[in-house]
Formats: structure tokens, C-alpha cells, sequence
């Protein structure tokens, strides 16, 4: 099988290639990416002929479609703003697709593209990174053991840096919406809009971990797990992270920012020319992420100091009596999850083993089959099932 990883020389990209390349499954991997520099150590860190470059420029459609023409599949792993556009080049070149997240609202347009993808007897499956992906896995396992239920609370608790660390985990525009767009929850049976860094609790996660406190964050999960398990009675949903993976220091000083307009997408005037404040600013906060190589194969020997560990909680009843589900998937090569899940949905992809149409993950895959992919990686998954006496 082939497969395109648009992005595939970005920090999540690049993990993403590197699982592809050393799964027996797939024949070819081709890296599109419009950064021939950071492509290159790539491939060169990976060292696998199966690794093929194309240069690829997402706003050039004639670009795009050579990175796709004959792939089983395509894995897009850049920034979400680009997810309905390369879904429209994949029903061209007749390519699966999956992805890392949509943010809830760009998610919800992309579902609208279901009818298209049966027309042309291709499969999407939307939100694969590590959240989304993996809690609506986690949920589907509990779902299906579930009479009823009642509520779904993911929580994706990230090892703090230290306050002096001003890192950022991951994209810098995604963080930046999550910080800045009102989350959405599923509340007595309905989508509402909350304001963000709201919602705080501390949860206990699994050691190294500990207590963290979580806040409210804008997340796929939730626009479609209510609709997914509607029969079941859904009343609650939500989706809360620990400030992003991020120090609270470093949160506060970018809300800081955006508080006083740097995060603006019209243009301003400043000293006779016309300049964008968002585009400034993501230029400069760029600088605070992590080095391409820390992300690369090897580091695996010595994993950075990255920790998470996604938790579903999902309550329900059996036979009327009330059963709450803790799924709790745990990595310490922190970063790790979010490049390979969707690897390994581009690959059941490829292998056809989604219908056609456009899916979200909790209605795509056996959660079984899909959680014990994750195990050979060490990234387990460990099921706590509470009931009354």
C-alpha cells in the first residue's frame, strides 16, 4: 500500500512517517511537504527506502494532486484550516483520508462531505491525532458494554514543563484557537458555547502523572460523540486538558497577547505598511517550539521528558444499575500518539477496512483491535470498571 502524509516533515508529521515506514503493512510512504530542508532530515534520520519526497504546496491544487495521485491513502497531518480542501483533492484522486482534528466546527463541515466519499467509494475517518482519536475509541469500548449513557468527560493530562519552559507542545495557530474560541460542551442534552479556560477541576491521572488541574479546551470529541451514541441517552460531554502541555506562566503571557489584539486577523497599519498581528505573532512563538530532531527516531532512546495520559470517563448503567468506565491510555513519549494513531488509521484505511463515507473514529474502528495496536509502541491501555454493591 501507498501512502501520502501531507506534512509528513512537520513535528507530528515526521512521527507519523516513521511509524508508516517501519510497518510491514505499507510498500511506500510519500513525504509531501513544502519544506525540502526539514524533508530531507527526515527521510535521512529514517533511512528507509520506502520514504519518498514531494515537494507539495497546499495552495497550488495541481501540487497537491501529484502528492496524492496513486495513493490507497492520505494522512494529513498540517493545520486543520486545511482538512475540507484536501478532503475535496482525495475524492479527486480517489485517496482515504484521515486527519488529526477539526476543532468541533471545522469537523462538523467535514461530516457534510459523507455523501461524496460514498460516491466515490472512498472512506474518511476525522480526528485521528491522539486527542481526538483515541478517547472516542475509548468511548466506543464503554458504549458497547453500556445499556445507557449518561455522560462521556475526557481529560488529556500532559506533564507540566517547568514555569521558566515556554515551549509550546504543538501547532502554534492550534493552540492559539483553543486558548482564544469558546469551548463547546454537550450539556443536558444540548451543544453550549463556554468561555475559555473555564471549567477548572483537578483529576487524578496515572503516576508519573498525578493530580493536574483541567480546564475546558474546543475539541472535536465533542461534536461527535452525542450524535454517535444519541440511542444510548448522551446528556453530558465535554473535553478538558491541562493548559495545553504548556506552563501556566507561558499560557498567561500568550492570553496576555491576544487580550491586547495580537491575535487579530485583520491588518493594521504600523509604520506605513500593512501587517497581519496574528501572522506576527505565530511567526515569533514559533521560535518557543521544539527542535524538529527531538521528535525524529532517535530520540526513542531517550524519550523527552514528555508524559500523558488520555482519560474517557464514561457513565452509564447495566441492566439498570449504575457502571462507570475509566479508560485511561498512557504514554511517556508524550508527542508519540498524536503521529502514530493516525498512521494506523491510514493504514486500516488503505487496507479498506472502513466502509465509504465520512466517520467519525468512535464509529470507524474496533476498539479492541485498534487499542492493542498501540501496545507493541508502549502505549497501553488500562479499563477500570466501577459498580455499587
Amino acid at each position: 500500500m501507498k501512502i501520502t502524509v501531507l506534512g509528513g516533515a512537520g513535528k507530528m508529521g515526521c512521527i507519523s512517517v516513521q511509524a508508516l515506514a517501519g510497518d510491514g503493512r505499507v510498500d511506500e510512504v510519500v513525504l509531501a511537504d513544502v519544506n525540502r530542508t526539514n524533508a530531507e532530515l527526515v527521510i535521512k534520520t529514517i533511512g528507509s527506502t520506502k520514504v519518498k519526497y514531494i515537494e507539495t504546496d497546499l495552495n497550488d491544487p495541481a501540487s497537491l494532486a501529484r502528492a496524492l495521485e496513486g495513493a490507497d491513502a492520505c494522512l494529513n497531518a498540517t493545520v486543520y484550516y486545511t482538512n475540507l480542501a484536501v478532503m475535496q483533492a482525495c475524492i479527486k484522486a480517489g485517496a482515504h483520508y484521515t486527519d488529526m482534528g477539526g476543532l468541533f466546527h471545522t469537523t462538523r463541515k467535514q461530516l457534510e462531505l459523507d455523501g461524496a466519499f460514498r460516491e466515490a467509494g472512498i472512506s474518511a475517518v476525522l480526528g485521528m491525532g491522539s486527542a481526538p482519536g483515541i478517547p472516542n475509541i475509548q468511548a466506543r469500548y464503554a458504549a458497547d458494554r453500556l445499556d445507557t449513557v449518561e455522560s462521556i468527560r475526557i481529560y488529556d493530562g500532559i506533564k507540566p514543563p517547568a514555569g521558566e519552559d515556554m515551549r509550546f507542545t504543538y501547532a502554534v495557530p492550534t493552540i492559539l484557537d483553543e486558548l482564544t474560541i469558546e469551548p463547546m460542551v454537550f450539556e443536558d442534552g444540548a451543544f453550549a458555547a463556554k468561555p475559555p479556560l473555564t471549567g477548572f477541576e483537578d483529576f487524578l491521572f496515572a503516576p508519573p502523572i498525578g493530580v493536574l488541574p483541567m480546564h475546558l479546551s474546543l475539541h472535536s470529541e465533542v461534536a461527535t460523540l452525542p450524535v454517535s451514541f444519541a440511542d444510548k441517552g448522551v446528556r453530558e460531554c465535554f473535553f478538558k486538558i491541562d493548559y495545553w502541555g504548556m506552563a501556566p506562566e507561558t499560557v498567561e503571557k500568550v492570553r496576555i497577547l491576544a487580550d491586547f489584539g495580537f491575535n487579530g486577523s485583520e491588518a493594521v497599519e504600523v509604520a506605513g505598511q500593512m501587517v497581519v498581528p496574528r501572522q506576527v505573532m505565530v511567526t515569533l512563538l514559533d521560535n518557543f517550539v521544539p527542535p524538529l530532531t527531538d521528535f525524529l527516531a532517535p530520540a526513542k532512546s531517550k524519550p523527552p521528558d514528555w508524559v500523558k495520559e488520555i482519560v474517557t470517563e464514561i457513565r452509564g448503567t447495566v441492566e439498570g444499575e449504575p457502571v462507570t468506565y475509566r479508560m485511561g491510555t498512557l504514554t511517556c513519549r508524550g508527542a508519540l500518539p498524536t503521529g502514530l494513531a493516525p498512521a494506523l488509521a491510514a493504514i486500516w484505511l488503505a487496507d479498506k477496512r472502513i466502509e465509504p463515507g465520512v466517520h467519525p473514529p468512535e464509529l470507524a474502528f474496533d476498539p479492541v483491535a485498534f487499542l492493542k495496536e498501540l501496545e507493541p509502541y508502549d502505549i497501553p491501555t488500562v479499563v477500570t470498571v466501577s459498580r455499587g454493591l
